[in-house]
């Protein structure tokens, strides 16, 4: 055998390099599979004995992702990798699903798969080469595997399927299919669409059987070239004798019993009669021959057997129905209250309630995409299966890693049309599963279209998901003979029957899918066969869902919050925010939104009061104003000089006001007309090619005894830029924060201003008085500069 082999597979364009023999060498089987400057090592390794009280082949597949291996530090505290990501979790499914079947029935030693990125480049996702690399580590290994497999991932752009696109591809794609098969058949696929047609996709899986032909070749070719006699194996079955025994005790009580109407009460049926059967089998062979194993297994293949009779000879269903009928649905929206969108979806057994949440852009999923792609999501999906929907007790922890595959089907089912790309909210949807008989992935998609809807989120069309599931016969040699579909499968048809293939959609095309199967493939045909089923029963849902709501509500909930896009000059960011971000910070706590801010001068108000949004929205248009040449602001002294003082009249922004511009009359100290801290009245008189903004506080009283005289003599003076407002005026009077420069939030609870000498109406023949009262006054503090009080109050 050779130390070290490679093989190498052309699919598409681009070449796949498979290695064993190099690294991992204590490993059962192990192998790096290499496209681009993408790598990954994939090492399988069973034990030798079987696990003890095991019921199920206890197969475990872990997929990891490696911040080296994109040259880059894992973020927290302890810079490295914890718990596995969502990202990774649905990998590790992806792996293992295709696999599985292909192990001996009976055989329940453990086997760990497990599957490491060493290189990323970004563009080539190392998923599907990590399926390829499982099936090759078996395949070399000398586990006891009826592979290969090989995968593939199909986008088509322009009309046009391409194979393993890259993430720059996937942008510009409608179509993003795994697909699995073996040498002649298909055995897994998954992904999502952007309404694809039925002959559409049936294409693109025809094209991926083609697509992985040289992988399967090249895996032949290693196997032969580098790989382990495989072992010998014991497999644990039920002898015939007492298999034969227990058919003959439970009798014609099987039929009657499954078919019993009731999730609830047929198990209890069931279980009954062979809790009585296995008490007679122990009587007979004693206890230790009917161990627990062997309970377990005879009451399974004794269901099994009858579950497939009664469809392949008698054409019926446990619960009834014609092999195409889909069970009783009922949808109900606008339960919660405070929910910003919610929907009950009820079909037979099988019931979920679904919410929808809008949020701002900040609460979108930030993650670190090692292996490239998005590195953000504004779509969540969150799927919850609690112990209660299926009636039983257990262990209360987080999600496993069944609801986090099934959120993630449900997910890439709505996303094609929702408008993520231009839409300013975030959006959560979390599906709590109440009951469970079948298809809750499914009834997952049709509640969270109508809670999406009852949200007003913009849908483009309602959604709707159906499972389509198989009974079938082989022959001695291997060849299928007969076969049955059957449209909504219940619990115990997806448990003892072969395919569980799922498909969502709008009335338009394809938009989610996946298929498991028990089998070790089947042919595109008979696939072809169940896309045909599921639209059929898929537009049947449609029908029933828009008896109730057939798009989205016009409006958003009240609850939700609502958003005001502004735009400022990016150069004023740094204003808005403030050091440390004190500016931002502040207007946050006084108007209770939440303001999200963009590099191009964009911001976002998010709130759900029209009034902190009304405070918010006067206080950035405040902080982000230029000075208008002939405008009168009303301003904060906050420096004082010889020459004169500096006024804050916008916020972040002041202008001089030259001691000459002060008053109507020579003024020789500014501290004689102003003090720091004044609040005083100024115009613009203009803005040198610096910035620097000159002010004048004499033009700004001269115009407010204009507007004042004319109010007097009966005329309502103007509020436009370049008149000073009277008193209680809304364009520039005190009450108006975009004028005084002031924060929205502290106008709107400053109390009322006293009168002073600049906002003190006057009548015309008391105007000349005053002037020569504020010159006299003026005289006098020359002698008594302690005695100032003559600031600008409000």
């Amino acid at each position: 055998m050779d130390m070290h082999t490679q093989v190498t597979a052309l699919v598409g364009e681009a070449p796949i390099v498979i290695e064993t023999g190099k690294i991992a060498k204590q490993a059962d089987g192990a192998v790096t599979v290499q496209l681009g400057e993408t790598i990954v090592i994939v090492a399988a390794v069973a034990a030798t004995k079987p696990r003890e009280g095991a019921d199920f082949f206890p197969l475990t597949v872990d997929y990891r992702e490696k911040a080296a291996a994109a040259g880059r530090f894992p973020g927290g505290y302890f810079k490295r990798e914890g718990r596995p990501t969502e990202k990774e979790i649905v990998t590790s499914r992806m792996i293992d699903r295709p696999i599985r079947p292909l192990f001996p029935k009976g055989w329940f030693n453990e086997v760990q798969v497990q599957a490491i990125v060493l290189s990323a480049d970004g563009q080539n996702d190392p998923d599907v080469l990590c399926v390829n690399g499982a099936s090759a580590a078996l395949m070399v290994s000398d586990i006891p595997w009826a592979g290969p497999v090989a995968a593939v991932r199909i986008g088509r752009i322009n009309g046009r399927f391409v194979v393993n696109p890259t993430h720059a591809d996937l942008e510009r794609s409608d179509l993003d299919l795994v697909y699995v098969g073996t040498e002649t058949q298909v055995i897994m696929f998954e992904g999502s669409a952007k309404e694809i047609s039925e002959a559409d996709f049936n294409a693109a899986l025809q094209f991926g059987q083609q697509a992985i032909q040289p992988l399967i070749a090249a895996q032949k070719e290693l196997a032969a070239r580098a790989g382990k006699p495989k072992r010998p194996i014991t497999v644990q079955v039920v002898p015939d004798e007492i298999l034969n025994r227990a058919r003959e005790l439970a009798g014609d009580r099987v039929v009657p019993a499954l078919l019993t109407p009731g999730k609830l009460a047929r198990e209890a049926a069931v279980n009954a009669l062979f809790e009585e059967v296995c008490q007679k089998l122990t009587e007979e062979f004693g206890p230790e021959k009917i161990t627990e194993f062997v309970r377990r297994e005879v009451q399974y293949h004794i269901q099994r057997a009858a579950i497939r009779d009664l469809i392949l000879n008698e054409g019926k269903r446990l619960d009834g129905r014609a092999m195409d009928a889909i069970r009783p649905i009922s949808c109900e929206v606008g339960l919660l209250p405070r929910a910003h969108g919610s929907a009950l979806f009820t079909r037979g057994e099988t019931q979920a309630m679904v919410l929808a949440t809008l949020g701002t852009e900040e609460d979108a999923q930030e993650f670190d995409a090692y292996t490239g792609g998005a590195t953000e999501k504004r779509f969540i999906l969150h799927y919850n299966f609690p112990n209660f929907s299926v009636g039983e007790t257990g262990r209360i922890t987080g999600p496993g890693r069944r609801e986090i595959g099934h959120g993630n089907l449900a997910e890439r089912s709505l996303a094609p049309l929702l408008p993520l790309d231009d839409y300013p909210y975030a959006i959560r949807v979390t599906s709590e599963i109440m009951e469970s008989n079948g298809s809750t992935s499914m009834a997952t998609v049709c509640g969270g279209s109508l809670a999406l809807m009852d949200a007003g989120i913009p849908l483009q069309r309602p959604v709707a998901g159906i499972s389509i599931g198989l009974c079938t016969e082989y022959d001695a040699e291997g060849r299928l003979t007969r076969y049955q579909l059957l449209t909504d499968i219940i619990g115990a048809e997806d448990h003892f029957c072969d395919m569980d293939c799922k498909i969502a959609g709008s009335e338009r095309g394809i938009t989610g899918f996946q298929l498991d199967l028990k089998l070790p493939g089947l042919p595109l045909s008979v696939i072809a066969e169940a896309v045909e089923r599921a639209r059929v029963a898929r537009l049947a849902i449609l029908q029933e869902m828009n008896k109730v709501l057939s798009a989205p509500r016009p409006e958003l909930s009240k609850y939700a919050p609502r958003i005001l896009t502004l735009k400022i000059d990016p150069e004023k960011i740094g204003t808005l925010i403030g050091p440390g971000g004190k500016n931002i910070k502040k207007l946050v706590e006084e108007s209770g939104c939440e303001i999200d801010i963009d590099d191009d001068g964009t911001v976002r108000i998010y709130s759900v009061s029209p009034e902190g949004m009304r405070i918010a929205k006067e206080a950035i248009e405040a902080l982000s104003a230029e000075a208008e040449v002939g405008k009168i602001y009303r301003g904060r002294v906050v420096t004082i000089k010889d020459f004169g003082a500096f006024v804050e009249f916008l916020p972040g922004k002041d202008g001089l006001v030259h001691i000459s511009e002060l008053a109507n009359f020579r003024v020789k100290k500014t501290e004689d007309i102003v003090k720091i801290g004044d609040e005083i009245w100024v115009k613009v008189l203009g803005v040198d090619e610096k910035g620097r903004v000159r002010l004048s506080r004499k033009a700004a009283m001269n115009e407010r005894d204009a507007q004042m005289a004319a109010q007097a003599g009966g005329t309502t003076g103007s509020a436009g830029s370049g008149t000073a407002p009277a008193e209680g005026s809304t364009a520039a009077g005190p009450e108006t924060p975009a004028a005084s420069g002031e924060p929205a939030a502290a106008a709107a609870t400053r109390p009322a201003p006293a009168r002073s000498q600049e906002s003190r109406p006057q009548r015309p023949e008391h105007r000349e008085r005053g002037q020569r009262q504020e010159r006299s006054q003026s005289r006098q503090r020359h002698g008594n500069r302690g005695g100032h009080r003559g600031r600008d109050r409000r």
